[in-house]
């Protein structure tokens, strides 16, 4: 009964070793599970690495080939790659939810298609095909470049895992399936094109919000400037959600005709990019915020 166990501890303990000897930070997951198996702050006990404080699992990633022994002869844990600390960023090719349209396209055939439109090549490089059918494309970045998680920024159905992220390694097994290598031996450089587009804008001067002078109600105008002022305060964790809110509010003025959509793109770009988004996020959640807000606003009258 113990035998098939012990296989599997031992295969999991082989494949955290492997990741670790490609300089990849490692640490347990839940067995079976995509979630981190390390203690939490509540329960931390403020010894080993924790003796100076409490450590969430970024910092507590390591490639000491004694510390994962240690760790995955406990159980059969699963292996995360902590992928900020370990240099990569990875690329996650998602499939398209069970309740999507048949014909929609998976993450793969939407970067496909802006790697098509931007003159590129999709990068050959290490990558590792997911329990749910997709793909992780893993990317070494340039040193002193940090990048942060995105969701949709490059495609649908695209999304990067770099500092404040992770991925499930190869060799993990969960119900739905096993997390195989395949692709390139190696992770190959992150391109610069892919960079590019990741980077975060910089840093804007804090100012007042200064609106261009267009047509368009006191209302419009009054509920643009706040909602801009929203966004510019954002908690970090919220940057993103709170750009999606404020423009889906917004723009019930743009289907009413009170406020041109173009300008209201360009107040929440700027509040966006100085917020610490990138140009790129900024653009696909305010395009897709002012087009749920057009389809369900309703007609003046009835508000």
């Amino acid at each position: 009964m113990t035998q098939p166990t012990d296989t599997t501890r031992a295969s999991l303990l082989a494949a955290a070793l492997a990741a670790a000897e490609r300089g990849w930070h490692v640490f347990p997951l839940r067995p079976a599970t995509k979630r981190p198996a390390l203690h939490g702050e509540a329960t931390c006990p403020g010894t080993g690495v924790c003796t100076d404080g409490h450590r969430k699992w970024e910092r507590r990633a390591t490639t000491d080939p004694d510390r994962i022994r240690a760790t995955w002869t406990r159980a059969p844990f699963n292996v995360g790659i902590a992928t900020g600390p370990s240099g990569l960023l990875v690329v996650d090719l998602d499939m398209p939810k069970p309740n999507s349209d048949a014909d929609a396209p998976d993450g793969a055939a939407t970067f496909g298609a802006l790697c098509e439109r931007t003159g590129h090549t999709v990068p050959a490089t290490y990558a590792t095909r997911t329990a749910s059918g997709g793909r992780h494309l893993y990317l070494a970045t340039p040193s002193g470049v940090r990048l942060a998680n995105t969701a949709g920024t490059l495609a649908p159905l695209v999304d990067t895992r770099a500092w404040g992220g992770y991925v499930v390694a190869a060799g993990s097994i969960t119900p739905a399936g096993p997390y195989e290598a395949v692709g390139g031996p190696v992770a190959a450089p992150l391109p610069e094109w892919l960079q590019t587009i990741l980077k975060p804008a910089p840093a804007r001067p804090a100012g007042p919000l200064r609106l261009p002078a267009v047509d368009g109600s006191r209302a419009a105008r009054a509920a643009l400037e706040a909602e801009c002022a929203i966004v510019a305060t954002a908690p970090d964790k919220q940057r993103n959600t709170t750009l999606n809110r404020c423009a889906f509010k917004v723009g019930r003025f743009v289907a009413w005709g009170d406020l041109p959509r173009h300008v209201a793109e360009e107040a929440f770009q700027g509040a966006g990019e100085a917020r610490g988004l990138t140009a790129a996020e900024c653009r696909a959640t305010i395009r897709s915020a002012l087009d749920s807000s057009l389809r369900k606003a309703r007609p003046r009258e009835t508000t």
